[in-house]
């Protein structure tokens, strides 16, 4: 029987993202340093992690860190990215453009999105920059974006939690909203319902360091997740 919600968890490396399946996740977003936002996996990593799991795996197209603006030559590099996620058998892709004055730059969205298909695609967090987040859903869902990952503007998703179910209503069936920022087990539940969604993030950051080497405390994180939204009847 079908999950009424889904689980993603966010990782940088191989134990981690065996650990998040054995933990009950339902999907995972793999990145390489987290630590600082978050940019592409290498190759070697995404192959590694698609050989291991059999959940599916969304990898994380950002050429490096920082804003959210780039340059012709950032982005023949994510395009360059995208192509290598569809080989190594990735199942989608998150990436985010915006334009200088923060606004989400449609255009060339629009662009990756045709070059990622047939994978789904998530606009990661830097639609959390956009100045008018309902004008942003609407710019977002024009460039045939699957889902929107956000904390509601906000500096997580407890605290944006008013806003995810502002997106959520407006969005309806068009696109997905996944909450996320700030997500762990005490809270899974009141911002699952309080959003209304029924997808969720978490790179388990507020929990325990990136880079931490317990694998097992890890798994055991995931699994407090899972059935926090279990045990609330999600």
């Amino acid at each position: 029987m079908p999950v009424p919600y889904l689980l993603e968890i966010a990782v940088q490396s191989l134990e981690p993202a065996r650990a998040a399946e054995r933990g009950g996740a339902h999907r995972i977003e793999l990145c390489a340093q987290l630590d600082r936002g978050g940019t592409t996996p290498p190759l070697e990593l995404q192959s590694h992690v698609r050989a291991a799991l059999q959940i599916p795996i969304h990898v994380l197209i950002r050429p490096r860190d920082g804003n959210f603006v780039y340059s012709t030559n950032e982005m023949e590099s994510m395009k360059q990215q995208i192509e290598t996620a569809k080989a190594n058998g990735m199942d989608g892709v998150v990436l985010g453009v915006l334009n200088a004055d923060r606004s989400i730059d449609i255009q060339r969205t629009r662009e990756l999105v045709r070059l990622a298909h047939p994978l789904p695609v998530t606009f990661h967090r830097a639609f959390d920059e956009s100045p008018d987040l309902l004008q942003a859903l609407d710019d977002v869902r024009s460039t045939g974006v699957a889902r929107i990952l956000t904390s509601g503007g906000s500096k997580d998703a407890v605290t944006g939690a008013r806003t995810l179910r502002s997106l959520v209503e407006a969005a309806a069936d068009r696109i997905i909203i996944l909450p996320g920022g700030g997500i762990r087990a005490e809270n899974i539940a009141g911002v699952l319902r309080a959003s209304g969604a029924r997808e969720v993030h978490s790179g388990l950051g507020t929990v325990m360091d990136y880079n931490a080497q317990d694998v097992s405390k890890f798994e055991s994180e995931v699994r407090k997740l899972r059935q926090a939204c279990v045990a609330d009847a999600f």
